[in-house]
């Protein structure tokens, strides 16, 4: 295990790094969206190294990576496309600016070395994988594949629904019930959670397997109470208003169920 935490040190320095340079551009810029695509690409490529130097099985740490390898891609790319490429700094960050005024880039700038340091406790399951010498085949590893495929997929066709939701013109203003939408407030952060418990699943042999409960852990802590739905409710009741209450009284504000009658029907604008 020495030598893993030695890894670990190694991508936590790549991941200061990765930040600084990145605070860099959002200086020039005055847009921080791009940091949740560093930190989504940082987690992949920081998993992958440890995977690549443990001494565990192969096969597990094949498998591992192609999965991890393959959620970072999808999440970045979308991350990039829906809130860098020709998009206005995303509002949790332009209200972060307003907020710190003269000194936004002091604060941003510890603010993305804390990215760094989220990307370092998000490798960590991996660190258990990559050292994890029991043979590929259990239960736990079958298990693992199929939450990745089942989360990954209810993520992706989420960010999809939404996205042609949000081209047709004659939806400006209302609020997403399309599809996954209509049983979950925040599917698409659902099947985010989720996924990581395919990573608890393939480490089910080693004695450290403990370790990966971490991460599903602290995104549900911050997915609920920090920088997932807080901040995203309060921006769509900004823009939607009474469409979005209904929306809030009906729906499942993140497990995916059956919607309620309202019992204070509105009319959507």
């Amino acid at each position: 295990m020495p030598e893993a935490l030695i890894h670990l040190l190694i991508i936590a320095g790549a991941a200061s790094a990765l930040m600084v340079a990145l605070w860099l551009v959002q200086r020039a810029r005055r847009d921080a969206s791009l940091v949740d695509a560093g930190w989504a690409f940082g987690i992949g490529a920081g998993a992958v190294l440890l995977l690549a130097l443990g001494g565990g099985d192969p096969t597990r740490r094949v498998v591992a990576g192609a999965l991890i390898a393959v959620w970072s891609l999808r999440l970045t790319v979308h991350l990039v496309r829906d809130r860098v490429i020709g998009k206005p700094e995303d509002g949790r960050y332009q209200e972060l600016r307003r907020r710190w005024g003269a000194r936004a880039n002091v604060w941003f700038f510890v603010f993305f070395q804390f990215q760094a340091l989220l990307v370092v406790v998000f490798t960590t399951p991996f660190l258990v994988i990559a050292t994890d010498t029991a043979a590929f085949g259990g239960s736990g590893d079958w298990a693992g594949i199929l939450i990745w495929v089942v989360a990954l997929g209810g993520e992706a066709l989420a960010d999809r629904e939404l996205a042609a939701w949000r081209r047709d013109p004659a939806n400006r203003g209302r609020t997403c019930r399309a599809g996954l939408w209509r049983y979950s407030r925040h599917p698409n952060y659902f099947g985010e959670w989720l996924h990581w418990f395919a990573y608890v699943a393939l480490a089910a042999a080693s004695p450290w397997m403990g370790v990966t409960w971490l991460v599903p852990a602290l995104l549900l802590f911050l997915l609920l109470k920090v920088t997932g739905i807080p901040p995203t409710e309060a921006r769509a009741l900004a823009s939607r208003g009474d469409d979005y209450r209904a929306y809030q009284r009906t729906t499942s504000a993140f497990i995916p169920w059956f919607p309620k009658r309202d019992p204070t029907p509105t009319e959507s604008p």
